[in-house]
């Protein structure tokens, strides 16, 4: 094989892996949200399924955010979070470098990066496009908050780019911004994707801003693994409540929210104008979302967030998002045929009417997971993030994290 030959294989692959992101995200001003908080959601889909959280300070302000296992020096970042509030995340659009032929990048990540370490607000970010070389080589939705009450989504392509302000009742009535693989301002058809996710999307957030429920924990429950289909009206926890435990049940997964490909969720629950952002909280469930649990972190504990998030040499990986990829195996258990073993999932092991499936068993921890950190959160919020305060607290939520897969699933994560 010569040397053209070999160069066309490797621009193929990289195309198609670009081409296998299907990342569902939202911006959400905190003018509609049920605290008065901005909140930014990225539900990522990605031939990179192992992933983690790292803590950055190697810019002009610290960040933290989501990491692919397989990156550990942290090259990229995909969603996160900085010590001045400003958070940004990014989906993959396919419709808005139509008949360009200047080759992408690929290099969002490393963008987001960038901008967690230089940008304060969108403003600031606002700036860092404008000198961004052109043609871009890019083609994706950026969403972006910050802690003066900012909330927007980007579209970037090649030319520039176009601002869509979550606080604008003309473009966002609700104070919603959704996107999926694809951007109002490129064409519409066969070329890009995520119609359905996005319609499923916008009607879990409609429902949600009618009646006063719009937080983090909603995205994060509620619609990050959502298993309603907004085309076929389907709705699988439901639709097999009713079947006992131990009874393999099958049904087809595609075109829901989460996928076979979704990686990880994350939300960033921004603060108020005027509240300090250093209580700009990162919510991310590591690995595959219908196995694992969601965790807080904030940028002022630098490294000494939960050793289940960080990557660990004994996993090759986060230890949660090998927990949730162990537990994923019983979730997608056909081997065999191209599309048997990437669209059908046993629903039985997640939902059953005994109770025992891995969601019901998780969600209750999460519950109180997610009480214990907002009322410590409502006390902090009185004075000033102790670094020492955050310590006790993430070891506590270490330690229940390791609990619950260990009594729940018999998944040790104390290997050294």
């Amino acid at each position: 094989m010569n040397f053209k030959n070999i160069l066309i294989i490797l621009f193929a692959i990289i195309a198609f892996s670009l081409q296998t992101q299907a990342c569902t995200v939202a911006v959400i001003s905190g003018k509609y949200t049920k605290d008065g908080r901005p909140l930014l959601w990225k539900n990522r889909d990605t031939w990179a399924i192992n992933n983690q959280i790292m803590y950055f300070d190697d810019g002009k302000y610290d960040y933290m955010g989501l990491v692919n296992s397989k990156d550990p020096k942290g090259k990229s970042v995909w969603i996160g979070q900085n010590s001045k509030g400003f958070a940004i995340m990014n989906s993959a659009s396919y419709n808005l470098n139509i008949g360009d032929t200047t080759r992408l990048s690929g290099l969002e990540g490393k963008m987001i990066k960038e901008a967690l370490a230089t940008c304060a607000t969108i403003e600031d970010f606002e700036k860092y496009l404008d000198q961004f070389p052109r043609p871009t080589r890019l083609e994706a939705n950026f969403g972006v908050i910050d802690a003066q009450g900012g909330a927007a989504m980007y579209e970037v392509n090649n030319k520039g780019y176009v601002k869509f302000d979550a606080n604008d009742p003309k473009v966002a009535p609700f104070g919603y911004i959704i996107r999926a693989n694809y951007s109002y301002m490129g064409s519409f058809g066969p070329e890009s994707s995520g119609y359905i996710r996005f319609n499923t999307a916008n009607e879990l957030f409609y429902n949600a801003m009618a009646t006063n429920s719009f937080d983090a924990q909603f995205i994060m429950q509620d619609v990050s693994r959502s298993l309603n289909h907004s085309l076929t009206k389907a709705n699988l926890y439901i639709d097999y409540a009713d079947v006992a435990d131990n009874t393999p049940t099958y049904t087809f997964l595609h075109d829901f929210i989460p996928r076979r490909s979704s990686a990880s969720s994350c939300v960033i629950q921004g603060v108020k104008k005027g509240e300090s952002p250093e209580f700009s909280t990162l919510w991310s469930i590591v690995g595959f979302p219908l196995t694992s649990i969601a965790i807080p972190t904030w940028v002022k504990g630098e490294n000494d967030f939960p050793d289940v998030l960080k990557l660990s040499d004994e996993y090759n990986d986060s230890p949660v998002c090998y927990a949730a990829l162990e537990l994923k195996k019983e979730v997608f258990p056909i081997r065999w045929g191209k599309y048997a073993s990437k669209y059908y999932i046993n629903i039985n092991v997640l939902v059953n009417k005994d109770k025992t499936g891995i969601r019901q068993k998780i969600l209750p921890y999460e519950n109180k997971l997610f009480d214990f950190t907002n009322s410590t959160l409502d006390q902090w919020r009185q004075g000033a993030l102790k670094r020492a305060d955050l310590k006790l607290f993430y070891d506590e939520i270490n330690k229940g994290v390791i609990e619950m897969f260990s009594n729940e699933f018999q998944i040790d994560l104390t290997k050294k």
